[in-house]
């Protein structure tokens, strides 16, 4: 399975992600690595196992082991940040004082470049709409070197990614 078999899988009236996701795989501005390691995360935030398979199945190959895991872990850790950072925004009172109390040790040691795990994790913090996590994350990437159009890239990949999970989501729902 590939990149390829994912974009057979959309329907029709999805055509503009079939072109998004051809013309985001060999997005320029990205690292081979940033690239892969965003597509992969963002697919494990959108949780639709076909758009989770057909990713890694594409993307896994161009990471080597750790960048893979790191990629894993940067969704995984957003998964549960982005809820509680996303809680602590919109709730008024105290919360934001308050210690966290969750462990995050993957983020001092994400076992790749600290950026392109910082990346990954924006990318993964806007599919799930934290916006305090995709403000630390920014300014953490831009103060390291990367352009807002690496960000930018970084985000497209999420979004196009993500519109594929609620499509195919969508589809399989309406086929039930």
């Amino acid at each position: 399975m590939s990149l390829e078999a994912l974009r057979n899988a959309l329907p029709d009236y999805a055509k503009d992600q079939k072109l998004n996701l051809g013309s985001l795989a060999t997005e320029p501005v990205l690292t081979e690595q940033q690239r892969a390691g965003t597509f992969v995360a963002s697919a494990l935030a959108s949780r639709n196992p076909t758009v989770i398979r057909e990713i890694v199945d594409e993307f896994g190959p161009k990471l080597s082991p750790e960048a893979l895991t790191a990629a894993k872990a940067a969704a995984s850790i957003m998964g549960m940040n982005n809820v509680y950072y996303r809680f602590t925004h919109l709730v008024q009172g105290d919360y934001a004082q308050m210690p966290a109390k969750l462990r995050m040790n993957v983020m001092a040691r994400p076992g790749v470049d600290k950026i392109d795990f910082e990346l990954w994790s924006l990318a993964v913090s806007a599919i799930n709409g934290c916006g305090m996590c995709m403000e630390s994350h920014e300014k953490v990437v831009l103060q390291h070197g990367l352009s807002k159009e690496q960000v930018q890239a970084a985000v497209r990949i999420a979004s196009v990614v993500h519109a594929t999970a609620a499509t195919l989501d969508g589809e399989a729902a309406l086929a039930a």
